[in-house]
């Protein structure tokens, strides 16, 4: 492996150092172009999504679109023109979306950053820098929704970044329009150049066709900015002074026995300022940050050894959070900062500053968090003391897609070693990418990935050059349409705990090849691909003892024209488990799974049905052989949307557990709805409860927002405990409730 794995490495360095060469010498062949026009003085556009204002006219439109799906390079079954406009202080684009069977025109979704699987829609990347790694994506539908993310490189994207932008669209007799207005100042970006990367990307969804202005092919993509065209024509553009203040206000009430130290009324005010100290590097401050808005996370139920992982929804850590990501080590998880056991710990400041200098990619936070105490959920407190996070990240380009990275994190504690200082822990880390989408001269992706991470523990001696703290892996794949194919080798030390990291395992040695062969057959037309996948995994401890092996055959998926889905699976596994866990505790009732060697097999199946339907869901059944036992897993989903704007889903979840220590049930139900009065007003809500914890959870948020910048937030949640009385056969006993009011505005200069 480690010969192959060098090979592919100098063919990949070949192949992106020939088309570095080409970029830089002539033009890329047969790139698209559209010439932004810049609005006359005296001129406006009044945003109403009817295209009507004389400007639109003087703007010279693009027409040229190619099918992605069905027919690879297939023409378009609708027109599509799109026109660019600017002045001194936005870019306008405005798009023209015909449609010959207006009344087949599908538009659910109002919520902003709702996924629109569901819709006819309108997509667009911004490259600003033109770097084919980094830009801004958007997206809309017929009735106007706002959708955007971050592309951080390697074709995924961030949508949990929210910018400022606004939007207006019209469903007409001949199709739909779009009226997009995206301010400089919501955009990093070099004043210098006058050309950005730009693409954009229109769904039928009736008839599930995806149609592409570049990049059309289906190993490209929207998501990849070296597939962009030109957008020209930009001159004597700013971003202002840069200066951007959002001062907030937040009451908020908690009550409850487990609320602990939240307990009680609060009042607080705080602000975030953010500065461009160039057009394409930012900082920003936050002061006595807070989080009320923030969405609860979804319950799950964990019947392994090992932690959950949860993702970062806080609006200060999503900002520009792209450029530390960091394969799959995990070096800095962001919920490590204000958060303890899921419980909030207040931020005193942050400071973050993100951005492009020359060919360098940064990213820096330092936060400062207070002293508070947690609940340990047994109706006792424990005191925490205030905590100082430095991460740094650099990402430094290489050839046409690639590049190379460092890594470091500090985490600072007062007061958690009794009244002792806790020494400072370190981590520092190095990674490499690289990526090209000409592989052996021809139109293929192939990527070749790395990493290296040592971190020190200064409670037991430990310093930066132990093995045992560190972790290591390299990856090989080739992510194209027909045939799929990577496979990775990673290494954690048996002390493997980075301070502001995750870590679900460690002290392991871990092989992983994986095979799907995706088909697109002629003669079946219902059918628009198959997928077989065969997915091996083996892992060891460091003395190379086996600890797991898995292997999961998928002899077919169907994806169907319709949108439709069905897959069958089958596997086989190895465990060998070296120290006892609890994989059940309820009602004074434990069972322990003893170490031992366990092997299983399991099969499952998966039918899921196109969201474009007014009801739509997906089954998923897993029987399986666990832990010297048998498992049958039942996943069932569903989801109603009556009229545009208002969605109600369920999602049920089943584990019957049968072992030889004893047999289990646990259940988790989950209704969630959505009531959108506009794209600006949103009810949103959720109902959860697991028969694990036995805690039903209620929580319910308004959004209002008055314009893009400017919100209204009006948060309630409350939780029970569902449990046995003497006197009654069951009751519910209030754990905590609490609402929260938060208005933030904001100011830009």
């Amino acid at each position: 492996m480690p010969q192959t794995v060098v090979l592919i490495v100098l063919l990949l360095i070949l192949g992106a150092s020939s088309g570095y060469a080409q970029e830089n010498v002539i033009p890329v062949p047969g790139r698209p172009t559209i010439e932004a026009y810049r609005m006359p003085v005296g001129m406006d556009i009044r945003l109403d999504g009817l295209l009507d204002e004389e400007v639109w006219a003087m703007a010279v439109p693009i027409t040229e679109f190619r099918q992605q799906e069905p027919v690879e390079g297939g023409q378009p079954s609708e027109r599509t023109e799109i026109r660019i406009v600017y002045d001194d202080d936005a870019l306008y684009i405005g798009a023209m979306l015909y449609d010959s069977d207006p009344d087949g025109i599908l538009a659910y979704q109002l919520q902003r950053d709702a996924g629109l699987g569901t819709d006819d829609r309108f997509m667009w990347i911004i490259s600003t820098f033109d770097d084919n790694r980094t830009g801004y994506f958007f997206e809309t539908n017929p009735v106007g929704l706002l959708g955007d993310g971050l592309i951080e490189g390697g074709g995924g994207f961030n949508k949990r970044w929210n910018g400022l932008w606004n939007i207006r669209t019209a469903i007409r007799s001949d199709g739909w329009s779009a009226e997009i207005r995206i301010p400089f100042s919501t955009l990093n970006f070099d004043p210098a150049l006058t050309a950005w990367g730009i693409n954009f990307q229109r769904t039928i969804r009736r008839h599930n066709e995806e149609i592409l202005w570049n990049g059309w092919r289906r190993v490209e993509g929207l998501f990849r900015p070296i597939h962009t065209g030109l957008l020209t024509g930009l001159e004597g553009i700013s971003q202002g002074r840069g200066i951007e203040l959002k001062p907030f206000i937040n009451a908020s009430t908690n009550r409850g026995p487990a609320a602990g130290a939240a307990k009680g009324n609060e009042a607080k005010a705080g602000i975030d300022i953010t500065y461009s100290l160039t057009p394409s590097l930012r900082g920003a401050l936050t002061i006595n940050t807070d989080f009320a808005e923030v969405e609860v996370d979804s319950r799950q139920v964990n019947l392994t050894r090992f932690p959950l992982r949860f993702p970062e929804q806080r609006e200060f850590f999503l900002e520009g959070s792209g450029v530390f990501s960091f394969n799959w080590a995990d070096p800095f998880f962001s919920r490590r900062i204000g958060l303890v056991d899921g419980q909030e710990v207040p931020i005193d400041f942050g400071g973050r500053l993100g951005g492009q200098v020359g060919d360098y990619e940064l990213g820096v936070y330092q936060v400062r968090t207070g002293e508070t105490t947690l609940d340990n959920g047994d109706g006792t407190v424990r005191p925490w003391g205030a905590e100082d996070f430095t991460v740094a990240r650099v990402k430094r380009r290489l050839f046409r897609q690639s590049h190379v990275g460092m890594i470091y994190t500090r985490r600072a504690s007062d007061g958690l070693m009794g009244n002792e200082l806790l020494p400072d822990r370190h981590t520092v880390g190095a990674d490499f990418n690289f990526f090209t989408s000409q592989f052996l001269g021809r139109q293929l992706n192939a990527q070749v990935e790395g990493f290296m991470v040592h971190h020190t523990d200064p409670v037991n001696g430990g310093d930066l050059t132990g093995s045992e703290r560190r972790s290591r892996g390299i990856r090989w794949s080739l992510p194209n349409d027909l045939i799929r194919v990577h496979s990775s080798h990673r290494e954690f030390g048996e002390e493997w705990n980075p301070a502001v990291g995750f870590v679900e395992r460690r002290g392991f040695r871990r092989h992983q090849p994986t095979l799907t062969i995706a088909p697109r057959p002629s003669n079946w037309s219902l059918v628009r691909q198959t997928e077989h996948q065969i997915f091996f995994e083996y892992l060891t401890d460091l003395d190379d003892r086996l600890l797991t092996r898995n292997l999961n055959i998928k002899p077919l998926q169907l994806n169907f024209e319709s949108g439709d889905r069905f897959s069958i699976e089958f596997g086989q596994n190895f465990e060998r488990l070296d120290r006892a866990f609890t994989v059940y505790n309820r009602d004074d009732e434990v069972i322990r799974i003893q170490p031992g060697d366990y092997d299983s097999d399991n099969w499952s199946a998966n039918i899921s049905t196109a969201g474009r339907r007014m009801l739509s869901g997906s089954v998923n059944f897993e029987r399986s052989e666990f832990w010297g036992g048998d498992r049958d897993r039942l996943d069932v989903s569903g989801t109603i949307r009556p009229r545009v704007g208002i969605s109600v889903s369920a999602n049920y979840q089943r584990n019957e557990v049968s072992l030889p220590q004893g047999e289990f049930d646990t259940n988790l139900v989950r209704l969630s709805w959505a009531w959108n009065f506009n794209p600006w007003v949103a009810l949103t809500g959720n109902v959860q409860y697991d028969d694990l914890s036995e805690v039903v959870g209620v929580y319910a948020r308004l959004r209002w927002i008055i314009q893009p910048g400017n919100d209204v937030f009006l948060v309630w949640s409350n939780n029970w405990l569902y449990e046995d009385d003497p006197l009654n056969d069951r009751r519910f006993t209030r754990l905590t409730s609490g609402g929260a009011l938060k208005v933030n505005y904001t100011f830009r200069f």
